[in-house]
């Protein structure tokens, strides 16, 4: 890993961004590309065109991508039932415990987030009425990915949302991995959608003959996903744009290198995109990380993806103050942040900006990917500065209630003349002080 000294350095280098429409193609996406639809594109111009396919075409063109793209001949959208109760069979009695145990954690942090409306009658009733979306759909990335089943439906579920829509990407046989159906009814998910990429967010966003138009979309994907969910917004709602995922480790001379070390590469294996970053007080520890990192490495199933992860993205900055680092912290704003310093504690009050925080060394960010409790879906690409981890309030919406007696009426309704009035909305202001002349206030 390439180490960087120096707060200025630092943040010119590692902690340098790039947009999301900037990043350049991988020449596996480009020879993708090329092969879906016989000409280069950009990936913005390929999910421009697959949105528009889709809404005109519907299934037509939901199959057709699914062929072209995924290399995938579906006989039908939708799992079955069958699929369904046949997927408890292919999964392991190990797997399907700590599944159970994951959701029952997950669902009990967010029973704590839900929230009720309110209604204060002094003036004659002014309040809030929360209530749940009626249809969310929810993206659930590629392969064998149970947790992030469990870690956007179970939110969604406890919010009251009435009715779940998944979609993810089909294996190349077209069947959904059975450890993913699995979570999906541990989650109580209404309805599954062998769909990914544009395509899915596409289907979602506009509603084809199969499937149905929700009214928001949630869940982490690809540039393509994240890319169609910046585009369809507006027709639908969406939770946010998630851009590869990261960590920043903060650590001083204390810390374990050898746990620094495995969290950098359980972070960097997710895929050649993401970022694993340590900032540290000690030169001496980041040698001692680096070495760590390199034997490690080399032990790893998927180490060319880490490897290539830590290349392009990943490094240690060794900086010269506890502070510099909680400035470089709140400015890169990480999904992640790993406090592995003493006296952990002291710090999170000054941390203003990350996704989710995970103190001491016994609390790896791995724990929170799949069983602590919160959704590991956080914000990403610096969004942590303004936005949160995926939650109960991402599928509640609210309505303002307004009941205003006649006493109070008449006591605030010259004020919005007055306002109104100023602002040059005169209509507003005569329907103010209709009422007010006749006394009479309005009727509910």
């Amino acid at each position: 890993m390439k180490i960087v000294r120096g707060f200025d350095a630092a943040k010119n280098t590692l902690f340098k961004r790039t947009p999301l429409e900037s990043m350049e193609a991988s020449p596996e996406v480009k020879a993708r590309i090329k092969q879906a639809f016989g000409e280069e594109l950009t990936p913005d111009a390929a999910v421009e065109r697959i949105l528009r396919d889709v809404r005109a075409k519907g299934d037509a063109a939901l199959f057709d991508y699914s062929r072209r793209i995924d290399g995938v001949e579906l006989v039908s959208l939708e799992v079955t039932p069958q699929e369904l109760s046949a997927a408890y069979g292919q999964v392991n009695g190990e797997l399907l415990s700590a599944l159970t145990l994951a959701a029952e954690r997950v669902c009990t942090f967010h029973l704590s987030q839900k929230r009720t409306g309110w209604v204060d009658f002094a003036e004659g009733g002014l309040g809030q009425i929360v209530r749940p979306l009626q249809r969310v759909g929810i993206y659930a990335p590629g392969s064998t990915a149970p947790s992030s089943v469990l870690m956007s439906a179970i939110p969604a579920r406890v919010a009251g949302v009435d009715e779940i829509i998944i979609v993810t990407p089909p294996q190349p046989n077209g069947a959904i991995p059975a450890s993913n159906l699995v979570a999906a009814q541990l989650a109580r998910v209404d309805r599954i959608f062998k769909l990914g990429g544009a395509q899915a967010i596409a289907a979602l966003a506009y509603g084809t003959k199969t499937v149905p138009k929700v009214d928001k979309i949630c869940g982490p994907g690809n540039i393509f996903v994240t890319l169609a969910k910046k585009k369809v917004y507006g027709d639908v709602g969406i939770d946010a744009l998630h851009g590869p995922t990261e960590t920043v480790i903060l650590a001083d001379e204390g810390a374990n290198p050898q746990f620094c070390a495995a969290d950098i590469l359980a972070q960097a294996e997710h895929d050649a995109m993401a970022s694993a970053i340590l900032i540290t007080t000690s030169p001496e520890l980041a040698e001692k990380v680096n070495e760590a990192v390199e034997r490690q490495l080399a032990k790893l199933e998927r180490r060319g993806i880490a490897a290539q992860s830590l290349e392009s993205r990943g490094g240690i900055a060794v900086v010269e103050s506890l502070d510099e680092a909680v400035e470089l912290v709140n400015y890169y704003a990480p999904e992640h942040l790993c406090l592995m310093v003493k006296g952990a504690w002291s710090l999170v009050g000054k941390i203003r900006n990350a996704g989710g925080i995970f103190l001491s060394e016994g609390s790896p960010e791995a724990l929170g990917d799949y069983v602590a409790g919160p959704s590991h879906i956080m914000p990403t690409g610096g969004s942590a500065r303004f936005s949160s981890p995926l939650s109960v309030a991402d599928f509640l919406k609210i309505t303002s209630l307004i009941a205003l007696n006649d006493k109070t009426a008449s006591e605030v309704g010259r004020a919005a003349a007055i306002i109104a009035n100023a602002e040059g909305l005169t209509a507003h202001a005569h329907a103010v002080e209709a009422r007010l002349d006749s006394q009479k206030g309005p009727r509910g």
